[in-house]
């Protein structure tokens, strides 16, 4: 960071360039990762120098991190996990085994590196961001498609993974460091003891804790030991040599059971969202920009082949082990291709024990860096190569053919209103037609009998025609669309302008653009609450005849004052003025009905 008193300096410049970076990126559909990732390109040192020290705040920003393990346990439980057991520890380990395999053989025999620094090349870069991967499946839903449930297993396995491998670089790179038998017992003991220390308190002291918390009723407490819960966890592994991520998940999933589940999530939520910005900006501040300028076909190229590699390593892996399709399969290896967060910790330490030069280090931080770049341009991509294929509905000819006699009333729409139509005008004898563009609306009323339902769009004149509604007395609109029921109504009126027309409304300002084209609107809701307010009235102690009136009262007063804003309803003020008028009068209308009742008790 900068000097003395620039720690709000800093904050200014990190949200400022969050907030130009992250809505262009979203506005040319390359995802809010990207645009914290060029964002922290451009504060960084290798262009505006803004901030200075890049490494200080990753630090904080591996935060961000660790919260979003926790909420990812918090949304897992042991039940939930012990279900994926085969998809985390089955193709997690067979993908972190087969990728880092062959990129350590590469590593190996192509660039003639020693067997050590390739075992961790390897390893390390078969690692992929967990929170550039779930950031990006959960910006375009698909956290619960087959192939993003696949990715949050091998993602989860990965973070189980990094444990061991940190630990294993001091021993490859022939540290002098190294652990003697009884330090590395030692060692082990205390991670089992923390581990122990978090399953234990996670299931018997931080339930009665929260318990005690939430009777306080005040909310900044309740986020302050929500922080608490995942910090301090996070805290305690780092102490023992554990990863602060896999910490926090393990904090998360004791939870994941317990009744302040989504309390915890909605507290922790908004500092995650923020810190993983902060992290995906210190991982583009840490790009040395100056080296891809000075060597840009070397770090270009190696990050393509860092992509080709681990794509059809990871497409392999989901189409034979997950038993993935083949697109599905190729979104997961497009997903997973970029390096991780963790190869930045497990190529620190290799640089630090002498395994790699300064050179090669912040070579295979650009690569990483630039390999997270290229996954939402190589998503972008495939979504629009991959576009899903126009469904052709199979409408059986039945449906199509509209055989009815003079129909006393048409229905377009047979959702869950022209149902209920359709079956009064049914049980009273009345012929009518309905009409609809949903097949399944179709299968389903006809199901009941020889309902006259039919497969037709009530925009298309000819189709009004054979559904004979020149010979019809009212056309009900029932759909649940209401541009399309304006629309209907527009038609309607032109083709036919003697017919009744019923339409439904979903609002106000419906109502009035269908009395325009001189429809009479019923609006969708209004009665079922009228009614749910008459049921509340006498559970509260009013007589039937008290409710009645009350309703019918509020009912003929609504009604009045949507006839009066009819005529000035494209005037924003002067309905704002009608609707402040209208509910003074209702206000005294009420306190008329109240000191009625009162005289009639004296």
């Amino acid at each position: 960071m900068p000097h003395e008193g620039s720690l709000l300096q800093a904050a200014v410049v990190f949200l400022l360039a969050a907030v130009l970076t992250v809505p262009l990126a979203k506005r040319l559909q390359l995802g809010a990762v990207l645009g914290y990732l060029f964002a922290g390109v451009i504060i960084g040192p290798s262009v505006l120098g803004l901030i200075g020290n890049p490494e200080s705040v990753s630090h904080i920003s591996e935060l961000g991190v660790v919260l979003l393990l926790f909420i990812i346990g918090l949304e897992l439980s042991p039940k939930r996990l012990w279900v994926m057991r085969k998809s985390v520890f089955g193709v997690g380990l067979a993908q972190v085994l087969l990728t880092g395999l062959v990129i350590g053989g590469v590593s190996l025999l192509a660039f003639d590196q020693p067997l050590n620094t390739a075992v961790v090349l390897g390893l390390g870069l078969a690692l992929s961001s967990t929170a550039f991967g779930l950031q990006s499946l959960a910006e375009r839903k698909e956290l619960n498609l087959p192939h993003g449930r696949l990715a949050f297993a091998i993602l989860l396995f990965q973070d189980i993974a990094a444990i061991p491998l940190i630990a294993m670089v001091p021993f490859l790179a022939g540290s002098d460091h190294n652990l003697s038998a009884s330090e590395g017992l030692n060692h082990g003991l205390r991670v089992l003891g923390s581990i122990a220390i978090v399953v234990v308190g996670g299931r018997y002291l931080l339930r009665p804790v929260f318990r005690i918390v939430a009777k306080t009723k005040i909310q900044e407490v309740s986020t302050a030991t929500a922080l608490l819960v995942v910090i301090g966890t996070a805290w305690l592994m780092d102490q023992v040599g554990v990863s602060m991520a896999l910490g926090a998940f393990l904090a998360g999933l004791l939870l994941a059971d317990s009744e302040y589940r989504h309390e915890l999530e909605s507290q922790i939520e908004p500092f995650k969202g923020l810190l993983l910005g902060l992290f995906f900006m210190s991982v583009g501040m840490g790009a040395n920009l100056s080296l891809l300028l000075s060597e840009p076909a070397i770090v270009l190229g190696l990050t393509l082949l860092l992509v080709c590699i681990k794509l059809p390593l990871l497409f392999l892996v989901g189409r034979l082990a997950g038993g993935l399709g083949r697109q599905s399969a190729l979104r997961l290896g497009i997903v997973l291709a970029a390096g991780g967060e963790f190869a930045f910790v497990v190529f620190k330490i290799g640089s630090d024990q002498g395994l790699f030069d300064a050179r090669l280090y912040d070579i295979l931080v650009l690569t990483i860096t630039l390999s997270m770049a290229m996954t939402p341009l190589l998503l972008l991509a495939i979504a629009r190569w991959l576009k899903p294929k126009k469904v052709v509905i199979e409408v059986p000819d039945e449906y199509k053919d509209i055989n009815t006699d003079s129909p006393r009333v048409v229905i377009a729409g047979m959702g869950r209103m022209g149902q209920i139509v359709a079956r009064i005008l049914r049980a009273q004898n009345v012929p009518f037609v309905a009409l609809d563009t949903a097949v399944e609306s179709i299968e389903f009323s006809r199901s009941f009998g020889n309902v006259p339902v039919f497969y037709g769009d009530p925009l298309r004149p000819e189709i009004l025609r054979a559904a004979k509604v020149d010979q019809a007395e009212f056309f009900v609109i029932a759909t649940d669309d209401p541009d399309t029921n304006i629309k209907t109504a527009e038609l309607v009126r032109k083709l036919y302008p003697n017919m009744k027309i019923i339409a439904r409304a979903r609002n106000r300002q419906h109502v009035h653009r269908l009395i325009d084209v001189g429809a009479q609107a019923v609006r969708e809701t209004f009665y079922s609450s009228l009614e749910m307010s008459r049921q509340t009235l006498l559970g509260l102690g009013l007589s039937q005849a008290q409710a009645d009136a009350r309703i019918n009262r509020f009912k003929r007063h609504d009604e009045q004052v949507l006839a009066a804003q009819h005529l000035v309803y494209d005037d924003a003020a002067k309905v704002l003025q009608t609707a402040r008028e209208a509910r003074k009068e209702l206000e005294q209308l009420f306190d008329a009905d109240r000191r009625e009742e009162e005289l009639v008790k004296d």
